[in-house]
């Protein structure tokens, strides 16, 4: 590292005065990047993530172009499933793979336990990497929330419906229940283990958790989170939470031991703030409307800042990751935006 180090991200995390709103890119490694794109023709993601050099690369990269506020690991979350005994394919055009869903208690039995120093390498090797020698800017680890891998892992793959989780979730509560708790003390070990190999900051991707009503989030997940959240409290640093089409959820998040609300394009934030949310948000502007004409984005990102600065609890994001199409100038010239109407605003 060879300038200061930026921390206005952590600061928002915390609450604290920032010169400017801090952005970073939900997915802003890889996939819109024309040098990741040259990559994987000659890499699967899983080949990436076990090369620190290469992955620490990928990483960064976002940072050193769009000079955006933090850096996310670049890996999926599917990346210490196969420790525990789960074989997983990522399939391109269609994401994780399972060869043999779970179906029972025997086969969540069957689940071991992760030992990072020996199971995921690679991964803290990267960390380290970037955290010591390339980055100065905060590094995000993160791990995949036990709603989501869960579904991956029953399901078999991607889902519309998520019938099958829930079925299960509904028929064999005891099931679920060490489902739960198995998934649970593998994200704290996960997340853990980065933390101590030098990410800054957490984030829970339960991406798919939307798909439950508040009821059963509340009967069903909510306990595995806070036990997660409580866990981690004593690494001491800013633990995000985020879920697709989960607005109706931030209520029950609002309640657990966790730092930041990550927010999708479905809710505002000052809705959010009427329901009483008083974590900091992150959020959220709809990527696709990165690929409308300049002005159209400049009036969207002004609208989504505005409301996020009535506080300083606020961190602005995509409301869900980038996707290809997306330009990479166009990042740029977004974050280079954010960050010059902000301070003017904070500074009038």
């Amino acid at each position: 590292m060879t300038s200061v180090f930026n921390d206005r991200f952590l600061k928002a995390c915390r609450g604290d005065k920032t010169d400017t709103v801090p952005v970073w890119f939900m997915r802003q490694a890889g996939r819109s990047q024309p040098e990741y794109r040259a990559l994987k023709e000659k890499y699967g993601l899983f080949e990436i993530t076990h090369q620190p050099e290469l992955c620490a690369y990928v990483t960064r990269l976002p940072v050193e172009q769009y000079d955006v506020d933090a850096a996310i690991l670049y890996k999926d979350i599917m990346t210490p499933i196969p420790a525990i005994g789960v074989n997983v394919e990522i399939k391109n055009g269609i994401g994780p793979v399972i060869d043999s869903p779970l179906r029972s208690v025997r086969d969540i039995e069957k689940i071991g336990e992760l030992e990072p120093e020996n199971d995921i390498p690679y991964v803290l090797d990267t960390i380290k990497l970037l955290t010591r020698e390339q980055l100065n800017v905060p590094l995000i680890g993160f791990s995949g929330g036990p709603f989501t891998v869960a579904s991956y892992l029953i399901e078999g793959g991607p889902s519309k419906n998520y019938n099958k989780t829930k079925a299960l979730m509904h028929s064999d509560p005891k099931a679920w229940e060490l489902l739960m708790k198995k998934l649970g003390q593998m994200t704290v070990t996960y997340l853990k283990a980065q933390i101590h190999a030098g990410a800054k900051a957490v984030q829970i991707f339960d991406s798919w958790v939307g798909a439950l009503n508040v009821e059963d989030y509340k009967k069903h997940v909510k306990p595995i989170m806070n036990d997660i959240f409580s866990s981690l409290k004593e690494e001491n640093v800013p633990m995000i939470m985020y879920g697709v089409g989960a607005g109706h959820l931030t209520g029950e998040w609002d309640d657990l031991p966790l730092d930041v609300i990550g927010l999708d394009w479905r809710i505002q934030i000052e809705q959010a703030r009427k329901k009483g949310i008083t974590k900091a948000l992150q959020g959220n502007l709809d990527p696709t409307v990165l690929l409308a004409p300049w002005d159209v984005i400049e009036e969207k990102t002004k609208q989504i800042l505005d409301q996020g600065m009535e506080s300083d609890k606020y961190i602005f994001n995509l409301g869900h990751g980038i996707f290809p199409e997306i330009l990479p100038e166009t990042l740029k010239k977004l974050t280079s935006f954010i960050h010059t109407y902000s301070t003017n605003q904070k500074q009038s």
